[in-house]
């Protein structure tokens, strides 16, 4: 799968807009991220004046953890990072050996981050899964993508992937909505789904509420969809985040700031670092105790072997010629002598030695 590291789960701690515009806070954000163990770290590229309209109101969480800014555009104005900015950041994380992933807002963004940042991996918000011009743009680059379901129907998210298999396919033909269902349905654009699309489960809220986050989703998206599976996390906690990767998540994201406290719009639903490193630090554990799925005798357990079975004993004492029965016969620790299996091929035959009380048939 596209997003696995050797059987483990992706860990993608979302800086997103909690460096408040500050560049040093970015760079605090990746250290904090280096020392809780993520795998990557992620951004948001954005312009404002590309991104939304001067007028369009703040979300109700946005305006109960913000303060002074009467709109969307003016509260993401203060947030944006120049790219000079990411340039910098992108040197760093790859100095200290941590991916560097930001998610685009917009095609200058995106074409910013593949062609001038060298992105190996691309990620696309929820927000955007009904913006398929700019998905279109993102699967022509070819890489793999991690895509957010939040606010999403299955319908959406089957365009959705449509548009990255017809963009993957690299076909000709003139988009629409029928071209993209016909690419999704053909092997070829199955084929590339699988190899380079993750579809994370997320639910759009901040924070979530646990009675909505619906984790069982997971299962019936790989299996209506086919492509590996993660999930992005809004809610309180570390929980949501480990049963996911106990449901079979190849990816998961969670927001984290360095500060709760901090005034912008995603602190309050973000983790502080110590419970990032807690986090990840779980889901190594949960992965552990997940294995490979193969029933076997483990390592640990055969030296109990022996002393938690039964051996076939004599139930009393028995005579040399006498016909073992179950009256005469039963089954006692340790598994020294013949399995308990074996018990009913010896009803009926006679004893070839006289047994005292629990010695081994």
């Amino acid at each position: 799968m596209p997003t696995e590291i050797n059987n483990r789960t992706l860990v993608i701690a979302e800086a997103g807009v909690n460096h408040n515009g500050n560049e040093d806070v970015a760079f605090n954000l990746i250290d904090a991220a280096i020392d809780a163990g993520a795998d990557i770290i992620k951004f948001q590229t954005f312009k404002a004046d590309s991104l939304v309209t001067k007028n369009a109101m703040k979300a109700q969480y946005q305006i109960e953890n913000t303060s002074g800014d009467s709109s969307q555009f003016d509260m993401l104005k203060k947030l944006e990072l120049s790219d000079h900015i990411y340039k910098r950041l992108n040197i760093y994380c790859k100095k200290n050996k941590i991916e560097f992933l930001s998610t685009a807002f917009d095609t200058s963004s995106l074409h910013f981050l593949v062609n001038e940042l060298g992105l190996k991996r691309l990620k696309i918000p929820s927000g955007e899964i009904t913006n398929l011009p700019l998905i279109l743009e993102y699967a022509k680059t070819g890489l793999p993508i991690i895509i957010s379901s939040g606010m999403s129907s299955l319908y959406e998210i089957k365009l959705a992937l449509g548009v990255l298999a017809f963009g993957y396919l690299n076909k000709l033909n003139r988009p629409s909505i029928e071209e993209f269902e016909k690419s999704f349905l053909l092997e070829e654009g199955q084929k590339l789904l699988k190899e380079r699309v993750t579809l994370l489960h997320c639910v759009t809220e901040y924070p979530a509420p646990e009675d909505e986050i619906n984790l069982n989703a997971m299962q019936s998206m790989k299996e209506l969809f086919g492509v590996a599976i993660g999930y992005s996390d809004h809610t309180e906690g570390i929980m949501a985040p480990l049963v996911a990767v106990s449901l079979g998540a190849n990816v998961i994201e969670k927001h984290f700031t360095l500060d709760r406290s901090m005034e912008g719009p995603d602190h309050k639903a973000s983790l502080e670092p110590g419970k990032l490193t807690e986090l990840i630090k779980s889901i190594r554990q949960v992965e552990k105790m997940m294995g490979d799925g193969e029933k076997q005798v483990m390592p640990s357990e055969k030296k109990n072997q022996l002393i938690a079975r039964k051996s076939i004993v004599a139930a009393k004492p028995i005579k040399k010629g006498e016909i073992f029965t179950e009256f005469n016969l039963t089954f006692k620790r340790p598994a020294s002598g013949k399995s308990p299996s074996s018990y009913w091929d010896l009803l009926d035959q006679k004893a070839k030695k006289n047994y005292s009380k629990d010695d081994f048939i």
